[in-house]
């Protein structure tokens, strides 16, 4: 039996669909992303931000924190500002 998957997700307020485009470029070549992780991406729409989930089964849990690092070096090697990251099972 499979546990349900989680997902680390990044919300990206003010990110335009070219930043946004190579962003993703990004994340889609670099080898910390590669499976079982996977990454769920929505573009930025009008009065709704980018967003960015690491998705990853419980077992997988150590990969996708690292994961999620290697997500916020690239995100500010783009000059992106992450407004916030929700992981499962942390409380803030």
């Amino acid at each position: 039996m499979t546990d349900t998957p989680q997902g680390i997700a990044f919300t990206l307020d003010g990110v335009d669909e070219l930043t946004f485009a190579r962003i993703l470029r990004d994340v889609m070549t670099d080898p910390a992303f590669r499976r079982p992780l996977q990454i769920q991406a929505q573009e930025p729409r009008p009065g709704v931000p980018a967003r960015l989930t690491v998705a990853f089964d419980p077992a997988e849990r150590e990969r996708a924190v690292l994961a999620m690092q290697r997500l916020k070096t690239v995100l500010l090697r783009h000059g992106v500002q992450v407004d916030s990251v929700r992981v499962p099972g942390e409380t803030r």
